[in-house]
């Protein structure tokens, strides 16, 4: 029996999220399926993150176990040849049997992508979160700063989010004008559900002026959901990448700048 993990980048637009459900297309889903094929025999793949419906991945680690023998190019051809073109594997390594895609990550990325303009792309629609009001992102790089460390963010945490506590190690948070567009990085152990939606959710109302750079601490040492801005729309939110110990081997992933690894037009 063989470990292998797996860089995968999805378009989630056309999916009810990662994790499987029996009723609706999902990226594990239609993963498990080509690569049941490969191997030729049933496969269960573990992520190190689980997305909500319609977020994107530019590389979404994930593990699985086999007793098939195939070339590593193998398993990378073979899968993208039976998955759907959403979904895409771009590597494959042997890793040991003691590497987790989720408990295994020292860290995790991701992108949230606001396009403030007049009007509503079209091409972009499920690509960005799309505002028409004028967006300042100093302020909001400003009020951003705030959230980093080792915090308690039941704040931003989604009801619903099932984590036995609500303190995550946010490393990393950063609010950059990149052209037409307002990228917001953040990089942390983990993320809570709902997280980074409702960080940008709040961030928002400070970009548009709706609220001052200082609420969003207030917000966050406040610990209530209902005083924090209200959820941003999954489109514009990408898992960038997960790190892991350097033993393990594999791609490197960082928070990405502006024109590099984050979707361009």
């Amino acid at each position: 029996m063989a470990r292998l993990a797996l860089g995968v980048e999805f378009d989630g637009s056309a999916f009810a999220g990662w994790q499987h459900q029996g009723h609706a297309r999902t990226v594990q889903g239609e993963l498990q399926q080509a690569l049941s094929r490969v191997a030729n025999h049933s496969v269960e793949i573990t992520a190190a993150g689980r997305t909500d419906a319609g977020v994107h991945a530019l590389a979404m680690v994930a593990h699985f176990d086999t007793t098939a023998e195939r070339p590593l190019h193998g398993w990378v051809l073979g899968t993208n040849a039976n998955v759907t073109n959403e979904v895409s594997v771009l590597w494959a390594r042997v890793v040991p049997d003691t590497f987790h895609a989720r408990h295994s990550a020292l860290s995790r990325s991701y992108l949230y992508r606001i396009l403030d303009q007049p009007v509503r792309p079209a091409l972009e629609r499920n690509r960005v979160c799309w505002t028409r009001h004028a967006l300042d992102a100093a302020r909001m790089a400003e009020a951003a700063r705030a959230l980093i460390g080792h915090r308690d963010f039941s704040a931003f945490r989604a009801a619903e989010c099932q984590s036995p506590t609500p303190v995550r190690d946010l490393r990393e948070v950063t609010v950059e004008r990149n052209g037409p567009y307002v990228d917001l990085r953040l990089r942390a152990n983990a993320f809570l559900h709902h997280m980074v939606r409702n960080i940008a959710g709040s961030l928002l109302l400070v970009g548009r002026g709706e609220r001052p750079v200082e609420w969003v601490e207030e917000v966050l040492v406040a610990r209530d959901r209902t005083q924090a801005g209200p959820t941003a729309p999954p489109q514009g939110l990408y898992f960038v990448g997960a790190e892991y110990p350097a033993g393990h081997g594999l791609p490197s992933y960082t928070l990405p700048g502006p024109r590099s690894g984050v979707p361009t037009t």
